[in-house]
């Protein structure tokens, strides 16, 4: 009896050396979204995501640990730092703001734990190997919205954005693709998410002329100068950016935001796609998986975002599980190798191909230029 008994447990544990390193523990992912703050009409679609995608990645059991930094950068990095040292998660999925991802990237940096962030940041694989990025570089965004401009004989344009990182990135975007067309920065004005007034910046961007006016905002504060704008009587075109796609932007802007343009991913204009397009297909599963739990309507481009990190996870773990186990350093890393080496990843706003020089992976398929008519984002062809 004995002797079988010691036969079992061997046999026992064989089998448990051969079985895959992931299938031993699950994966942990914190997730750092803005749900309260300046932020929250962009980081409670972000975190509202997390909600609905499946409960696996790679095939194996995922453990969800979803905070809120607020919209605040001290409190990001604080939760991040909690998240990799006390809770041991393999990888951070955050944060919602750019100000709010940077600091967080530095914290990932530091700890050497993958981050996919869900704002567009500056960082460069470069300069830090571990983190990565699901939205449009701004430069691809604001280059759809500088043809446009040269298509209309656009000449001179104005600017007004953020005094933060954001705004910082979208004017470096305008800046950029102008460089190559005969279109002249006129004027350049900045403000802040809490402001509750652009009337001096706006009066001074007017009395500049300019042909067209490029805002530089997000979320719900995006909106103001767009009403301040019209409301001063400036009935010239005005374009914005991806960093307002959400249905909040367009309650609290209404009829002023009639007839301006922005740049963003496909999924807002799955419908409108031809069926050849590979993002069609992943745009509606999000689409119908979203609005099934949050109602007709509901599709944002935010929350589109946070399944395309999903995306981006799934596949990686699915191969990181064949060289480590969940919980150590050389999971994590090779949780970044796996993200680095991602290739045709279909997502719901681009087609993902990354690289050990480019952490976002994403080309002029990835955007649409839209425009507000009825209240409602439509494509323009």
């Amino acid at each position: 009896m004995k002797k079988t008994s010691r036969h079992f447990a061997a046999i026992a544990i064989a089998i448990a050396a051969a079985l895959p390193l992931a299938a031993q523990a699950d994966v942990t992912v914190g997730v750092i979204t803005g749900a309260t703050g300046p932020g929250a009409s962009l980081g409670i679609p972000y975190k509202n995501t997390f909600s609905i995608v499946p409960k696996t990645l790679g095939g194996e059991p995922v453990h969800y640990i979803v905070v809120d930094d607020a919209t605040d950068t001290t409190t990001a990095v604080k939760l991040a730092r909690k998240l990799i040292e006390q809770d041991k998660v393999d990888l951070i999925i955050g944060s919602s703001s750019v100000p709010t991802a940077i600091a967080v990237a530095g914290v990932a940096a530091e700890l050497k734990t993958p981050q996919i962030s869900l704002s567009p940041t500056p960082i460069t694989p470069d300069k830090n190997p571990w983190s990565f990025s699901v939205p449009q570089p701004i430069n691809i965004m604001m280059g759809a919205v500088v043809r446009h401009m040269v298509q209309h004989h656009v000449k001179t344009v104005g600017y007004l954005g953020f005094s933060d990182a954001w705004g910082d990135l979208v004017l470096s975007g305008l800046e950029h693709n102008i460089k190559s067309t005969d279109i002249h920065l006129v004027a350049s004005e900045r403000y802040a998410r809490l402001d509750t007034s652009v009337l001096g910046q706006t009066l001074k961007l007017m009395a500049a002329k300019p042909d067209a006016v490029v805002l530089g905002g997000s979320g719900v504060p995006g909106a103001l100068p767009v009403v301040t704008l019209r409301k001063q009587g400036y009935k010239n075109p005005i374009y914005l950016n991806h960093g307002v796609i959400n249905k909040d932007f367009l309650r609290v802007g209404g009829k002023a935001l009639e007839g301006a343009y922005a740049p963003t991913g496909p999924v807002m204009v799955a419908e409108q796609l031809p069926n050849t397009n590979p993002i069609k297909k992943v745009a509606l599963e999000f689409t119908k998986a979203y609005e099934s739990k949050y109602g007709a309507g509901t599709r944002n481009a935010f929350a589109a975002y946070s399944w395309d990190a999903y995306l981006l996870a799934d596949q990686a773990v699915a191969k990181a599980d064949k060289t480590a186990k969940p919980g150590t350093p050389e999971y994590r890393a090779a949780l970044r190798d796996a993200l680095e080496s991602g290739k045709e990843v279909v997502g719901t706003h681009g087609v993902y191909n990354m690289s050990k020089i480019d952490h976002t992976g994403v080309d002029e398929r990835a955007v649409v230029l839209v425009k507000v008519e009825d209240g409602k984002w439509k494509l323009v062809k």
